[in-house]
């Protein structure tokens, strides 16, 4: 399942750095100037995240962020803002941000926001398609990851896996890469929730 991280900033600058960051660790990213820009090229059906500058001419982020609830959209949202109030931040919090950033973002910050954005998009799709969504992700695996799964969400280390499956180490951590693109997820915590609906039993490994 595809998954992209939307940057929407008016500051080419920073709209160029955020995006570099971002794909240096391997995620695809959308670039826009400002919200008319994103609104354009935004599919509501594609997995993923919004960073979103606070303070933009026309249509601040804040804004942005109510459109998204209007049109009965719930995107993952981290704003970002080199002068953020705290009435601001805190009306962003309340409409569910994620996270609020401070200019200029650290790298590591902004990954770990993003990582925990991804999640959060992915466990609310499966949530909105119920069980039913996560039975079929889980039918998307092949047999082999069917028998990593329980492992990997019972806190398993790749050479564990490795060793009680009979399989090499490289093996192993490539399918779990395989089984973490398939669930849309990028953490084991986001992974154990989703197994939840698809009724995978941690002991079954």
């Amino acid at each position: 399942m595809s998954t992209v991280v939307h940057i929407v900033d008016d500051d080419p600058r920073v709209l160029a750095a955020l995006g570099r960051c971002l794909r240096a660790d391997g995620l695809e990213v959308t670039l826009s100037g400002s919200p008319d820009e994103f609104l354009a090229r935004y599919d509501a059906d594609t997995a993923g995240c919004v960073v979103l500058d606070l303070h933009m001419p026309g249509m601040d982020g804040l804004a942005l962020q109510r459109l998204f609830g209007e049109r009965g959209q719930a995107p993952a949202v981290i704003f970002v803002s080199g002068d953020a109030d705290v009435p601001s931040c805190a009306q962003a919090m309340r409409a569910g941000a994620v996270d609020f950033l401070t200019k200029p973002v650290d790298a590591a910050v902004l990954l770990e926001a993003v990582m925990r954005g991804i999640d959060a998009d992915a466990c609310a799709r499966i949530r909105r398609s119920g069980e039913q969504g996560a039975v079929q992700r889980y039918q998307c695996l092949t047999p082999r990851e069917r028998q990593v799964l329980p492992h990997v969400i019972a806190g398993r280390l790749n050479k564990q896996i490795a060793a009680d499956l009979g399989i090499s180490l490289k093996t192993t951590k490539v399918h779990r890469s395989r089984i973490m693109l398939k669930f849309g997820v990028r953490s084991v915590a986001a992974l154990v929730r989703l197994a939840e609906l698809a009724h995978v039993d941690p002991g079954g490994g």
